[in-house]
């Protein structure tokens, strides 16, 4: 169990620093660069998502409508991640709760401040839900008051827990097959094929849950 878990570990090192976390930043290379007078299909297909997140989002924020760029630069962060990590031989940075937390901590901190500092009498109406009734109401302070702070670790440990989960299904059924027969091999690469394609539609469920979250959090605030 210790050398399957080995994976997830930023093992390259040069001069005492994890070189692996560096995947990070080649991810952002994949990004298309806005500097032709035409837009080329690779642009407008990477634009597409990018308006479909904006309009979602920005029918959840109805307040601050451009802070909506934070949030999709979330989204294009993480998917490109979760993506980087489906490729052989490429650290997975979002499997780790070093990179998660690193995410979710920021961003909660300052929407609670934020809420607290602005909007103190709101902040205190949410631990509260209308028509609790007198007896439950401490009990529902309490209940709601965990919930709040629950939330980056929910955050984080969700997304950290879908990437290893899938890295480690094709891992283990990529060290068994080499001892399987031809047919079993074929069986084999059909169900790791399709298991890939759940990988990839689960690298983008997840970045956009992230995002989507995040937004809701931040327009309970306002």
């Amino acid at each position: 169990m210790t050398n399957l878990f080995s994976i997830f570990d930023p093992s390259t090192s040069v001069l005492n620093l994890k070189t692996n976390w560096i995947t990070i930043l080649i991810s952002m290379t994949i990004l298309p660069s806005p500097f032709w007078l035409m837009n080329n299909r690779y642009f407008l297909i990477w634009k597409k998502p990018i308006n479909i997140m904006n309009n979602e989002l920005n029918m959840m924020i109805k307040k601050n409508k451009g802070s909506t760029l934070m949030f999709i630069s979330l989204f294009m962060l993480i998917m490109l991640s979760n993506m980087m990590g489906l490729f052989p031989y490429i650290f997975t940075s979002t499997s780790h709760l070093v990179m998660t937390l690193t995410l979710t901590l920021p961003l909660w901190m300052s929407f609670m401040l934020f809420g607290w500092i602005n909007n103190t009498e709101m902040m205190f109406s949410h631990l509260v839900p209308v028509g609790t009734p007198p007896m439950l109401m401490s009990f529902m302070v309490c209940i709601e008051t965990i919930s709040n702070i629950i939330r980056p670790v929910t955050l984080s440990v969700r997304l950290a827990a879908n990437m290893i989960a899938g890295h480690l299904i094709l891992t283990l059924l990529g060290n068994t097959s080499m001892s399987l027969s031809t047919n079993m091999m074929m069986i084999m690469l059909i169900i790791q094929m399709l298991l890939m394609m759940l990988e990839i539609a689960v690298a983008i469920i997840q970045s956009y849950v992230f995002a989507v979250l995040s937004a809701l959090y931040a327009s309970e605030v306002n």
